[in-house]
């Protein structure tokens, strides 16, 4: 019982983080930019941009680590299927087209302010730019268990 509402108040507050930082993008001006951080390196052959933009652990929260990060996939790229067996994953479409499909769910076609959500261990069966020729950035907010491997590739 305790870790299902300790579950249910992680969700609340990702949820909460989510979308203050979708409703700053939106209204934020034009002369404002993303805080910078380091750049992340890509698996090979992805041809993704990571740029992580925040990240904390939350020590009155078992723990878990909050992560939020900026990709850039060229036209035609995806990865592989693959899992994150520790992380609450949550998305949200920045440009272009993803396209997602969560374990045995439909395949998503998501333009500008589509949302998608991976539980802990769920299949990423796809994960791809939904377009051939103009290049997709998606926001990615990760609660997760430091303990557990961030991907596993299937």
């Amino acid at each position: 019982m305790k870790k299902s509402i300790i579950s249910h108040a992680v969700l609340g507050c990702a949820t909460a983080l989510l979308a203050s930082f979708v409703t700053w993008l939106a209204l934020a001006p034009e002369s404002m930019s993303l805080p910078q951080a380091h750049a992340q390196t890509p698996p090979a052959n992805t041809a993704a941009r990571q740029t992580q933009l925040f990240k904390t652990t939350m020590n009155d929260v078992l723990g878990r680590e909050v992560t939020i990060r900026r990709l850039e996939r060229d036209a035609g790229t995806g990865s592989g299927p693959h899992r994150h067996p520790g992380s609450h994953t949550f998305g949200y479409v920045l440009e272009g087209t993803y396209e997602v499909k969560v374990d045995d769910g439909p395949l998503q076609k998501l333009g500008p302010g589509g949302t998608f959500y991976e539980p802990p261990g769920a299949l990423h069966a796809v994960s791809r730019n939904g377009s051939s020729t103009q290049p997709v950035k998606y926001l990615v907010i990760q609660v997760s268990d430091p303990t557990k491997p961030q991907t596993v590739p299937e």
